[in-house]
């Protein structure tokens, strides 16, 4: 059964400006995550919209928002083969059992300026 469905749209300039912010990624993003989406040099940007996306489609998911979670606890990973993951900790893993799904589903895209994440929630 299907317990939430979050979409997001970020402009990858957005990027740009943090990261000339000191610390503002470290606000938002978990360190192994920060460090997967840095180590892409040239696509740093695209990759960290579309994770900040993800986190934003997860509390649209949520049906709740991100209030009182903390965005360093919505971490995309990608597996082998590319494909992304959430994984999800401490206020974010509470908010999600409160809402019951205990699957999560995620796929990312970038087209020239925006990336978009949609997290599809589950209870299986």
């Amino acid at each position: 059964m299907i317990a939430g469905v979050g979409i997001d749209i970020v402009h990858i300039q957005r990027m740009r400006r943090w990261r000339e912010q000191a610390g503002l990624l470290e606000r938002f993003f978990h360190p192994q995550e920060l460090a997967a989406a840095l180590s892409r040099g040239g696509s740093a940007d695209l990759s960290l919209a579309a994770r900040f996306a993800a986190k934003e489609a997860f509390g649209k998911a949520l049906g709740t928002g991100l209030e009182g979670i903390a965005l360093k606890d919505i971490m995309v990973i990608n597996h082998h083969n590319g494909r992304p993951e959430l994984q999800v900790f401490d206020t974010a893993l509470r908010a999600l059992e409160k809402n019951g799904a205990n699957r999560m589903h995620l796929s990312l895209t970038h087209e020239q300026d925006n990336a978009v994440a949609i997290v599809v929630l589950e209870v299986v």
